[in-house]
């Protein structure tokens, strides 16, 4: 018979003061983005619809059982990799009770994540990259914002949240170096190579002028009015000149970042380097990239390997 988590009593008034706690707790503590935060939110509020589902009333009346209903639950409405990350939340969340002395112990702490299939992400060839930005425009001024928008992801591998928070003093040309504000508004220092800053230059001189005004700020790509950059409007840029250069594949503009990394890595980048220029926390989420292709390391073991 499976024992009775031993917590202390959390009176059921105190639940939603304790939940608004920790989402202020993680913000302050943590640096974590809005999305970030999003998710928090949600996981917490599906535990507790949970809790009021089999009407327990505090923390204290929540057994193993419960804990394997509700992992059932996830895995039947949710992926697996929503399942690992509100389990992640949950842990955490009575890790922040304990240190608060709330409880005793985490009652999540004994149960396992679900093992996750990585999938392979869906990267462009550079000669795809080409035929992407031989379709733009560049003699009318969004024309040439596009392509700088294109030229810049691809040369920096940014997250599309970080090239709309892009302002134009984050671009320092003579160094050829940009400053990023990752997750959890990180800051990072990326290299910018000549090809894209000189599309950058010509942005800012013949472009970004004839959209700028009292609302612009300093954001570096703007909308034909003036304003920043939605997340919806790069989708549409890049999808737009993805199908008139006629390339079948599931465009999305991580796309970008992908195909940065994996030719970095193909060009024989160290992978340790590639995680800093990504604003990966951790090295395991930048090996993804190691799907080099097989042709391509057996083509390196030839011709450096000594009994090849």
């Amino acid at each position: 018979m499976k024992s009775k988590n031993k917590l202390i009593s959390i009176d059921k008034d105190k639940r939603d003061e304790h939940i608004r706690r920790f989402l202020l707790f993680v913000e302050l503590e943590k640096s974590l983005s809005d999305n970030t935060l999003a998710s928090y939110e949600f996981d917490l509020k599906k535990f507790k619809e949970f809790i009021d589902l089999y009407k327990l009333r505090s923390f204290s009346d929540i057994e193993e059982k419960h804990i394997e209903k509700f992992l059932a639950y996830l895995r039947k409405e949710y992926k697996a990799s929503t399942g690992a990350r509100v389990l992640s939340s949950l842990r955490q969340f009575f890790d922040y009770l304990i240190i608060r002395g709330e409880t005793e112990i985490n009652p999540f702490a004994n149960f396992d994540s679900p093992k996750l299939t990585r999938k392979l992400p869906e990267i462009l060839t550079y000669d795809e990259i080409i035929k992407i930005l031989n379709q733009i425009e560049v003699n009318v001024p969004l024309g040439l914002r596009d392509r700088t928008i294109i030229e810049t992801m691809y040369a920096c591998g940014l997250r599309v949240s970080e090239l709309l928070g892009l302002k134009t003093s984050n671009i320092y040309a003579d160094d050829n170096i940009i400053r990023v504000f990752g997750k959890g508004s990180k800051e990072r220092i990326v290299p910018i190579g000549s090809e894209a800053l000189e599309w950058i230059k010509l942005y800012l001189t013949n472009a970004r002028p004839t959209m700028a005004n009292s609302r612009s700020e300093d954001y570096l790509f703007l909308n034909w009015r003036g304003g920043k950059l939605s997340r919806m409007a790069i989708w549409d840029i890049l999808n737009k000149y993805t199908k008139l250069a006629k390339i079948e594949k599931k465009i999305h503009p991580h796309i970008l970042r992908h195909s940065f990394a994996t030719h970095l890595l193909e060009g024989g980048a160290d992978l340790r380097a590639i995680q800093e220029m990504l604003g990966h926390a951790d090295i395991s989420t930048t090996q993804i990239y190691t799907h080099v292709d097989i042709t391509y390391l057996k083509e390196v073991h030839k011709t450096f390997h000594p009994r090849a």
